[in-house]
């Protein structure tokens, strides 16, 4: 029995399993990955660890509940994993995947406080390596924030910058790397070779992983040792990205001292440093670094750290005489290839994240580009060499696309095969959707370019019918839209209601080449204006069934900038409705943000150095001429655009007796990630678009439930006429 959504609805969306990328054993024969699914009928979100067969597809419930987390191999059926305990502490445990039905757990230690990130390493002496997270006391402990002492007083009191990030006001404790070893005994439990945990950072001013989206991507171990990337702690983190790598030499993990982290030095290059992976013999390591340090979407370089003894010879691939590189991509993931002959990377291209191969080696690399390899349809969110296996160079991959929410595949780069493995939709069929939804256009940029867009069609789309236009502004700006799924920005959402998606990469966007990304510097209502001006021309002068007398815009962050922006200037007019989310009103206060480097480099300096760069672009500038209806929606923990700038939109649409409405959430920041408000999101955006657009009828509240899938993810069951599920 299989389930699909005869109406793919945002209560599907958010109830539909959320799969972890799947990682595969040493011989490439079982993966582990975690899934969680919210219920609207409970209110709760459950979770599994599961074990994939590779082989047939099929997977296996080994763990239940939210506590336990970090699946990590370490043997061929053993792995560890960390429960999460009600104090605030983790307990480490090992599980056996031979006989799932009666999993007979080990507890190794139980660490005070919370720790992710699990890494580990076979060790020449037999025992395991094992690197991990978590925040760190002044002191050099292991912080537990849940057993600290609360103040009598709520007063916080700040005499340097970061003031608060992301969503969070900064304290004492910072992000560390934390390092021990395990040992099988003869009776076949495993024990710590040491007491417990060592901070690999104590006693420096170091920090790791780099907050706020840092994680294991951050650092990596070897038998060699560790290495990690920190923020310079001699810069002002709130100015700067300079972000340096360290290694730190080890050699059973059980050492009570660290050694002091030892800096690789990047000449000309002092920007964010990212994606430090050792090579399987352990003693090279590939890594990206920025040249800027104050640019966060400067072009990423290909790095090789040739031996760890010799921090000295380090080698860009690629590199130019006048430095900007060879290759005209932005690499972010690496893995090494059995043989440590080769590098895979990943790099957007063309509103996809594909996987490229090199030679390791950069003067083998000199004279030939990268080359991207087949891989499943839509873009790669990990790849991982498939076995232990020194002569091949299989790897499985999780993907996603705009129709399916999570692929695991083996990609082949020999064969130049893919195999789909598990698709979590059954490439989305459970949802009701289908590839031949999924379209793209070209059309003329502002200058001497073509830009690129993304198009999605209603399913069972008649080219005879027209459709209302939804038109998504992707935010960054430095990003892009890109052929993978979103559990907040799904373009399928917007079409199933009987829209034609067009979701244009204009200058910005990242994956067409630097010349087009960094165009937008200095220039933000400028050139991606112009160029969303042309896209919208070209959908109405050569898509004939697409109503643009009924268009409707939306966009967040950036995108919720450009929304402003274009009410105040002709395109505006051509509208129906406007969503505008954690947007820019006025680019005058960009100085309220956290990270101040970001405004320093798009508006080419500070602004007591440069006020005209900024007034030059501000939408508040232009609020004489806003008239077109418009959603407001922002949040209160969002301290990247604090909700003043929501706040001031919507005072302006009120008072000028504009239709508009103010959608506020006090509990979310840049992003509505929690399903119940997620779900208020979606309702809130369909209806006002679709009663302006002339599709009301389609954005009832009755549309609600569960999503049923059958087979490897268990989900709660939920009425199926609500849900809008019917048996195949």
């Amino acid at each position: 029995m299989t389930l699909t959504a005869t109406k793919f609805t945002p209560e599907v969306l958010l109830s539909a399993p959320r799969r972890s990328a799947a990682v595969p054993n040493s011989t490439g024969t079982k993966a582990l990955f975690s899934v969680t699914t919210y219920s609207f009928e409970t209110h709760k979100k459950s979770a599994q660890i599961r074990l994939l067969d590779i082989k047939s597809g099929q997977s296996t419930p080994l763990l239940d509940g939210l506590s336990f987390s970090e699946p990590t191999w370490i043997g061929e059926d053993e792995f560890l994993y960390i429960k999460s305990e009600d104090t605030g502490e983790s307990t480490l445990i090992v599980g056996s995947t031979s006989n799932p039905g009666s999993l007979e757990a080990q507890n190794i230690a139980l660490f005070n406080g919370p720790v992710s990130n699990l890494k580990v390493k076979n060790l020449p002496n037999g025992t395991i390596a094992l690197a991990c997270s978590g925040l760190a006391t002044p002191q050099g402990q292991l912080a537990n924030p849940q057993a600290e002492k609360k103040p009598q007083s709520t007063a916080k009191v700040y005499t340097s910058l970061f003031v608060r990030h992301w969503d969070t006001w900064v304290d004492k404790n910072s992000p560390s790397i934390w390092y021990t070893a395990l040992k099988k005994q003869e009776n076949g439990k495993y024990s710590l070779c040491s007491k417990g945990l060592v901070n690999a950072l104590a006693g420096t001013k170091l920090s790791s992983p780099v907050p706020p989206f840092g994680g294991a991507g951050d650092f990596d171990i070897s038998p060699s040792g560790l290495v990690f990337v920190a923020k310079d702690p001699e810069l002002c983190p709130a100015i700067y990205t300079k972000t340096d790598l360290y290694y730190i030499p080890l050699s059973s993990f059980t050492e009570t001292d660290p050694p002091t982290p030892r800096i690789v030095k990047t000449p000309g290059l002092e920007g964010y440093t990212n994606s430090p992976t050792f090579s399987r013999c352990g003693t090279q390591v590939a890594f990206t670094r920025m040249r800027s340090k104050q640019y966060e979407s400067d072009k990423t370089r290909l790095m090789l750290l040739h031996a760890v003894n010799n921090l000295d010879k380090v080698t860009e691939f690629y590199a130019t005489e006048d430095g900007e590189g060879g290759w005209d991509a932005r690499p972010e993931a690496i893995t090494w290839s059995a043989d440590d002959s080769t590098l895979y990377v990943t790099a957007e291209e063309r509103a996809r994240t594909l996987i490229f191969k090199l030679p390791a080696d950069p003067e083998k690399a000199k004279h030939l580009l990268p080359e991207a390899i087949k891989t499943a349809d839509g873009s790669v969110n990990q790849m991982r060499l498939l076995s232990d296996d020194e002569s091949d160079d299989k790897m499985l991959v999780t993907s996603s696309s705009l129709i399916d929410n999570s692929c695991y595949s083996v990609v082949d780069p020999a064969e130049d095969t893919v195999t789909v493995v598990s698709s979590n939709s059954k490439q989305g069929k459970t949802f009701g959707l289908s590839r031949s939804s999924c379209d793209s256009i070209t059309f003329k940029g502002a200058g001497d370019y073509n830009a690129h867009a993304l198009v999605m069609k209603p399913s069972g789309f008649d080219k005879s019918k027209k459709y209302p236009l939804c038109f998504l502004i992707h935010g960054g700006p430095q990003g892009a839209w890109l052929d993978g799924w979103s559990t907040r920005w799904n373009p399928a959402i917007f079409a199933e209601q009987g829209y034609v998606v067009v979701a244009p990469n204009p200058t910005g966007s990242t994956g067409y080449g630097m010349a087009l990304q960094d165009g937008i510097t200095g220039h933000w209502g400028g050139r991606p204006y112009d160029d969303l001006v042309n896209c919208f021309v070209y959908i109405a002068d050569n898509m004939p069934y697409v109503d643009t007398d009924r268009a409707v815009a939306l966009g967040a962050s950036y995108g919720g900038y450009m929304i402003n922006w274009i009410q105040g200037h002709p395109l505006g007019r051509s509208f129906k409705a406007l969503v505008c989310h954690d947007g820019v009103f006025s680019t005058l206060n960009q100085w309220s943000t956290e990270e101040l480097f970001f405004p320093i480099h798009d508006f080419q300096g500070t602004i007591y150095e440069n006020r005209a760069g900024y007034e030059r672009w501000d939408p508040a500038r232009f609020v004489k001429e806003w008239d077109t209806p418009q959603l407001i929606i922002h949040s209160e923990l969002d301290y990247r655009l604090p909700i003043v700038e929501g706040l001031s939109a919507f005072n302006v649409l009120q008072s000028k007796g504009i239709p508009s409405k103010l959608l506020m959430f006090p509990d979310e920041n840049h992003w509505v990630l929690k399903p119940e408000n997620s779900l208020v999101w979606h309702r809130e955006v369909l209806a006002w678009i679709n009663k302006y657009s002339g599709l009301d009828h389609q954005s009832e509240e009755g549309e609600e439930g569960n999503l049923l899938v059958e087979g490897p993810e268990r989900m709660v069951e939920k009425r199926l006429s609500v849900a809008g599920l019917t048996i195949a």
